[in-house]
């Protein structure tokens, strides 16, 4: 059965002529179709509009083995035996345990898996310089039940200092198989602001130090390539998390062939990411994380963890621990998502963009290692995340990196969502912040919500629906994405009956609404009939220079700007 029977054979000069012809009914000008549709990455990667078989890379990547799907690991960082056993009990198959201050006290650790399994349920720890004592509890609590533990201790150079992570992980090599002793935590990079490719070249730089560090300590390469977990954040860009993890898993085979060991493959365990959560209109959070955790299954973490839709508001509760393992079940379970070895493989798209990633974060990780090492080069590697960050912050600003429920399609009625204060997350790397990319905007819904009452900016339509719809459709999006409320005028033409609207309203701040055609014949009577009745600032939905209108709302300006400027003509108390 040949599915292209029938059809006429089709080369790319055919769809760049059919494609250019699209784009010339819609008025965008381009040399070829490329130049118009291609987008970049932060990483510099160019996204092309059309992949085939020649750009595919020379070398394809060999796919991870799978049978049974990835382990579902949970984060707990509240001394909460209940929740545990609930979690291990509904499909959950492996903790990860956050110890120390502001979260679980390593004293509680043995009482609160005084009922977990500890041969079947492996145990991640997440104890920074507390990990020896934490160590110690758990190979306690395994010798009097007699069995052998497995999962991560948690330890790294970073936080638990040179010679204890080297002994614990010469003590794991000799005595606890099923155990690895250092987890190389790559998530607050990403959290900072990096990009994908800030984010590999620093796991990849952490992982030499620490490959330096135990062979320095007398294990064998094999042995301390054995001893190392890497965990990464996974975004709801599916395809860019997709390609991250299947490139990271090239660049540490790279590193194991230049260190001559047999076995090199990386242990990954895969994030939901905690910069992309909102805590306005949180449910949205339900779908970002299950699109992130298709993303991680699919590009071939062996753990992962899909945070609860309320986690950057506090300690989640139980309907949200639920959804979250919940999420993993369906994808595992009903949707076969963990079936197949590496479903990615052999897609044009996908292969290209991993190679691409990786030669950029195999460039960035020569870098450090050309610096001295991460530890070393800990200024370059906050300098490159730092103007990252900010791009990402101007396109956030310019809503050409729209958030669903905050600076898209905000809902000012929405009943908050409110939790007990949580820990602070993963520990944040020396002189790295850690963002949420929703953060700027909540912060300006947080302050027009504090007002006595909502500020309120008026949009001046005029023209019939059909004329002005669109525009103030597009305005109210905007204001309302800053918590201000919007009050429209309705059809109609009378300057001075829009002006007694504005009025009534009780706003300083107008905005005029209408088509270009509209504009051209009522926009400067509008705008003198709304400052006579005392309008301190009057906008433009659109573009267009008239006399009375202060500055024009667009596709593309800077939102964030121009509710701060609104916030300042509204008088708002911060």
């Amino acid at each position: 059965m040949h599915l292209v029977a029938g059809f006429p054979p089709t080369n790319r000069d055919d769809w760049r002529a059919l494609a250019l012809e699209v784009l010339r009914k819609t008025g965008v000008e381009a040399g070829s179709p490329e130049e118009a549709l291609s987008s970049i990455t932060y990483d510099g990667v160019t996204l092309a509009p059309l992949y085939d078989a020649a750009d595919l890379p020379k070398t394809l990547r060999k796919g991870v083995a799978r049978d049974a799907g990835w382990d579902v690991r949970q984060r707990h960082a509240v001394a909460d035996a209940e929740a545990v056993l609930a979690d291990l009990e509904h499909g959950v198959t492996s903790l990860w345990l956050v110890l120390g201050a502001g979260a679980i006290p390593v004293g509680r650790l043995a009482d609160l898996l005084r009922e977990v399994l500890l041969d079947l349920a492996p145990i991640v720890l997440e104890a920074g310089p507390e990990v020896r004592e934490a160590a110690e509890t758990l190979f306690g609590l395994a010798a009097e039940r007699g069995v052998s533990p497995t999962g991560n201790l948690g330890a790294s150079i970073g936080t638990a200092g040179r010679d204890t992570t080297a002994e614990l992980a010469a003590r794991c090599a000799a005595d606890f198989p099923g155990m690895r002793a250092v987890l190389l935590d790559a998530t607050p990079y990403h959290d900072a602001g990096g990009s994908d490719a800030d984010e590999l070249g620093c796991s990849i730089a952490l992982g030499v130090e620490h490959l330096r560090a135990l062979t320095d300590a007398g294990l064998t390469a094999e042995q301390a390539f054995g001893q190392l977990e890497f965990r990464y954040a996974v975004t709801d860009d599916q395809f860019a998390a997709i390609a991250k993890l299947r490139a990271a898993r090239t660049l540490w085979a790279r590193v194991a062939e230049v260190c001559g060991a047999a076995d090199g493959g990386q242990r990954q365990h895969a994030v939901t990411s905690s910069a992309m959560m909102t805590a306005r209109d949180p449910w949205v959070n339900l779908l970002r994380t299950t699109i992130a955790c298709f993303a991680a299954g699919v590009g071939g973490a062996d753990a992962v963890t899909v945070q609860p839709f309320d986690a950057c508001l506090g300690v989640p509760d139980a309907f949200a621990r639920r959804m979250a393992r919940n999420t993993q079940a369906l994808l595992l379970e009903e949707a076969g998502a963990g079936r197949v070895a590496d479903p990615a493989a052999g897609s044009w798209y996908v292969e290209r963009r991993t190679a691409d990633l990786a030669d950029r974060a195999w460039a960035w990780f020569q870098e450090i290692e050309a610096a001295g090492g991460i530890t070393a080069a800990s200024g370059l590697v906050a300098e490159r995340i730092a103007e990252t960050r900010d791009r990402r912050a101007d396109d956030i600003a310019h809503r050409r990196f729209p958030i669903t429920g905050v600076s898209e399609f905000p809902h000012l009625d929405e009943k908050p969502v409110r939790r007990s204060p949580g820990d602070e997350g993963a520990l944040a790397e020396e002189g790295l912040p850690r963002i949420r990319y929703a953060r700027e905007f909540e912060e300006l819904r947080d302050l027009a919500d504090a007002q006595p009452e909502r500020p309120v900016v008026f949009l001046a339509t005029f023209g019939p629906v059909a004329a002005h719809t669109a525009r103030a459709a597009f305005a109210a999006n905007l204001f309302q994405a800053g918590g201000l409320a919007t009050q429209t005028a309705g059809p109609g033409t009378d300057p001075d009956q829009i002006a007694t609207a504005f009025a009534v309203s009780g706003s300083d701040v107008a905005c005029l609404c209408s088509s270009d055609k509209m504009y051209g014949l009522h926009a400067e009577a509008v705008a003198a009939a709304l400052r006579r009745a005392g309008a301190r600032k009057i906008w433009l939905a659109g573009k267009g220079s008239y006399e009375g209108v202060d500055d024009c709302l667009y596709a593309g300006c800077d939102a964030l700007a121009v509710l701060r400027t609104t916030f300042d003509d509204l008088e708002v108390t911060r």
